[in-house]
């Protein structure tokens, strides 16, 4: 008797991992499928693709799981899964991260947020959705998301053994990072218990989301003769919100003395400026603000900061601009220079 809750037409149970570079989907890919094949005796595979091998970087990670009387002959990306993990939200801007769903799927966010407002922003019309604060937790117990993202996976997918996976958490960590063990373990469990749940009807005329895949702008067929670079590099639509995990510095402008620490050693010159004229009548540059369409959240000018003008923050997960978030980000911008 199959232990799987459901299979489509090939035999296998499948889920597809939505990340960015540096949140780890790679390691939680390996670990999940490595779970299923040691704990339950299931034929499992797992494999990830991914470009530049950088943080900010889109990452997606397949994993199979078949009964073990059936073989994993396919090795194709997952294109119609049963389940979706969304390891970051800043997603949702440049990849359709719920395409191929089918009707009965499930879909797992990392958020902070209200689950009706993630189901808006996902365009998610019928399903489960399911939410927990990966981040929150990796905070409070100095680990990764990942782990706490393993844990709300398995409390989705029931037919998984809890037990096998702290195994393998044990097994991965114990070698070299001994000291990680119990608090990965503390993390898988919080996890698993704090995931929150809300099924939204699936109607009669429900169907699987199209699944869609990005194609390349131009290709051998558009590419302009000479191969004239018709974008140059410019920094207009550059948007590195997809590399934050999570945190952003906040600027408070009566702390600050303008001494451009931060502005040396930023990156990616997110910090904006304005001339000034001080009580002697000479004119000085004074900063203004943060444009965090530029902002990859290092954090290291609140590290260089020597006042306390600038502080770590959660991210606000809204990506439009509402008035809480001029309120609270004065120099927050969707797009271009201030």
């Amino acid at each position: 008797m199959s232990i799987l809750p459901t299979k489509n037409k090939l035999g296998f149970y499948e889920i597809r991992l939505e990340s960015i570079g540096g949140l780890g989907a790679n390691l939680a890919g390996k670990m999940l499928a490595e779970s299923g094949v040691l704990g339950l005796g299931l034929n499992g595979s797992n494999f990830s693709s991914y470009g530049s091998e950088k943080k900010g970087s889109p990452v997606k990670s397949f994993i199979r799981f078949c009964d073990p009387e059936t073989k994993i002959r396919a090795h194709s990306p997952i294109d119609e899964p049963h389940v979706i993990g969304i390891f970051h939200e800043a997603l949702y801007k440049s990849v359709d991260v719920i395409s191929g769903l089918e009707p009965n799927g499930i879909v797992l966010v990392n958020t902070a947020r209200n689950v009706d407002l993630v189901k808006h922003d996902l365009n998610l019309n019928y399903g489960k959705l399911a939410i927990v604060d990966a981040l929150q937790i990796a905070v409070k117990e100095k680990t990764r998301v990942n782990t706490a993202m393993l844990g709300a996976l398995f409390r989705i997918c029931n037919f998984l053994d809890p037990e096998a996976m702290r195994k393998v958490i044990t097994k991965t960590f114990e070698k070299k990072y001994p000291h990680l063990v119990e608090a990965n373990i503390r993390t898988f469990d919080r996890g698993y218990n704090e995931v929150k749940f809300k099924n939204y009807e699936t109607t009669e005329n429900a169907h699987t989301i199209a699944f869609s895949r990005p194609r390349s702008r131009l290709g051998y067929n558009t590419q302009q003769i000479g191969g004239v670079i018709l974008a140059p590099g410019n920094s207009l639509m550059k948007d590195l919100s997809g590399s934050r995990q999570g945190f952003i510095p906040q600027f408070d402008k009566e702390s600050c003395i303008s001494c451009a620490s931060c502005d040396t050693v930023c990156p990616d010159f997110c910090f904006v400026w304005d001339k000034k004229v001080n009580k002697r009548g000479r004119t000085i540059m004074s900063l203004k603000g943060i444009d965090y369409q530029y902002c990859k959240g290092c954090l290291k000018c609140v590290e260089a900061c020597p006042t306390s003008a600038l502080k770590g923050v959660r991210e606000v997960e809204k990506f439009a601009e509402t008035e809480q978030v001029k309120q609270k980000f004065p120099y927050v911008t969707t797009g271009g220079c201030l």
